[in-house]
């Protein structure tokens, strides 16, 4: 057996284990750049964060200016922010649009990366980074990616390092009992889509695999609760280890296809990211099943379902009402879906008249 598996990130969950784990920051220096969104204040997450820094002494400066989907413009300025203030460290509080603007602002911070930001080849010189999740989805807070939007391109684009991964994941369910239903439903697809799309890929193994079907197995029994609304304390933690577990996945092995595909339905038309993976999901695993019908099945026993079909009715309550795309935009889609490095990383090839068809039967007119 055959297989590679790293993971740097030390992760301590439980009720209140920033707060009782105050002293673990102080081992990262003086002063603290917090990167967050606006939310933080709300949920109780920054507050935490704070008293911990401040029972040890700490200083900080707080950069609430990251917007879903982070631009390459918020990262510069924050980079500077953490230059200005002299950070000895990046502490990221959210979703994955903080955390991954917390890993290209802690490169920022220590290097020049010139004009563009996705040519640049980092070296390991990064600020030591904490995070604190909020949603239960992205998993950032065990990966070394940073996601960040491409103008330029018309697209979102991956820059990615080992020396991205955060030094340790605070994980607390009770920062996620105010989240709205829908941002709840569409981080937990995003989460799923990480775990099936990790076992399609190129570089899975069997620790990957193990930990895609744990968190498969997690992710399906909870989605009678993401179907109602009504989500208790325990499901809320339920969500975050079985988002971590998936974060924990692709780490290793990367995504697939249905990222490639995704990043239009978000860049072009706003759907937010777990939603546009969940769109694409059950006709993607309709088409694997017919290239690659066994592995199609595990992937699909794994998170409780028989077929494509069932996973679908599974997914539409969550989803509600489809985008609707013309053709001639969709072929576009597909082309650009074609050429981005996610399509080499899936073990089921997706030619570009694979990927229009995928995309067709989940979002054309």
């Amino acid at each position: 057996m055959d297989f590679r598996y790293y993971m740097p990130v030390k992760i301590v969950c439980g009720r209140d284990c920033v707060r009782k784990n105050a002293p673990a920051f102080a081992e990262y220096g003086k002063k603290a750049l917090v990167v967050t969104g606006k939310s933080s204040s709300a949920n109780g997450a920054l507050a935490d964060v704070t008293a911990a820094l401040a029972e040890n002494g700490q200083e900080w400066l707080v950069y609430d200016k990251i917007p879903p989907n982070p631009t390459v413009d918020c990262v510069r300025e924050g980079g500077a922010l953490a230059r200005g203030f002299g950070a000895d460290f990046v502490v990221a509080i959210g979703g994955g649009s903080p955390m991954d603007a917390a890993k290209a602002i802690a490169m920022l911070a220590r290097q020049d990366a010139g004009e563009n930001i996705f040519a640049y080849q980092a070296s390991a010189d990064v600020l030591p980074m904490l995070h604190v999740p909020t949603t239960a989805g992205t998993g950032s807070e065990v990966t070394p990616y940073a996601i960040l939007t491409n103008d330029e391109k018309e697209t979102k684009t991956s820059i990615s390092n080992p020396a991205y991964f955060p030094k340790a994941a605070f994980l607390d369910g009770k920062y996620m009992l105010g989240l709205p239903r829908d941002t709840t439903v569409y981080t937990a697809i995003d989460a799923m889509s990480h775990a099936m799309e990790g076992m399609l890929s190129v570089r899975a193994g069997a620790l990957t695999d193990a930990l895609a079907k744990e968190s498969l197995r997690v992710l399906r029994g909870e989605l009678p609760a993401l179907a109602s609304g009504r989500l208790s304390e325990e499901d809320r933690d339920a969500l975050l280890y079985a988002a971590t577990l998936a974060g924990m996945v692709i780490a290793n092995t990367g995504t697939s296809a249905v990222h490639s595909m995704g990043y239009s339905l978000t860049y072009f038309h706003g759907a937010p990211h777990g939603r546009a993976n969940g769109l694409l999901l059950p006709e993607f695993f309709a088409v694997c099943e017919e290239k690659s019908p066994a592995r199609a099945k595990e992937i699909l026993n794994a998170a409780g379902f028989s077929s494509p079909s069932e996973f679908a009715a599974a997914l539409a309550p969550l989803l509600g009402e489809r985008e609707k795309i013309s053709d001639e935009l969709l072929h576009a889609y597909a082309k650009k879906a074609s050429v981005n490095k996610n399509i080499k990383n899936c073990s089921v090839f997706f030619d570009e008249a694979d990927l229009f068809r995928v995309l067709k039967a989940s979002v054309g007119c």
